[in-house]
């Protein structure tokens, strides 16, 4: 077995697709419309879907925002200095809610970003980890 994606439902595929791949870095593997159901998937990621784990991205026609409720967390990316990657995305217009720096209670330094839905995503930086 092997997790395969992470679904997160976008009222602006567009500009989340542009937030996923200009400040993450990440490549449009594929994108397809259903127009019988009126949506349309974009799967990004780090590498082709068979070897690494990706995100889809669901855009249901005609909705533009969700609720997100208070059950799901976060996405994790990893990068060599959170500093510097906090830098680099608010240049960029990214969202930086949390700086880098140590998180509570240990001594791995981590930030928090939202995505334009609102999702949260941690950058943990790798060098340094508990």
């Amino acid at each position: 077995m092997k997790l395969l994606h992470t679904m997160l439902r976008v009222g602006d595929l567009d500009k989340s697709i542009a937030f996923y791949t200009d400040i993450f870095q990440m490549t449009l593997l594929r994108r397809q419309d259903y127009p019988g159901g009126e949506f349309t998937l974009a799967f990004l990621g780090y590498g082709n879907e068979s070897d690494n784990t990706v995100i889809e991205l669901t855009h249901n026609w005609g909705t533009d925002r969700y609720d997100l409720g208070d059950g799901f967390g976060h996405l994790a990316i990893g990068v060599d200095d959170a500093y510097a990657a906090c830098e680099k995305i608010k240049q960029q217009g990214g969202d930086v809610v949390r700086e880098a720096g140590p998180m509570q209670h240990g001594s791995t330094v981590i930030a928090f970003v939202k995505d334009p839905d609102g999702y949260m995503i941690e950058l943990i930086q790798l060098t340094g980890r508990d």
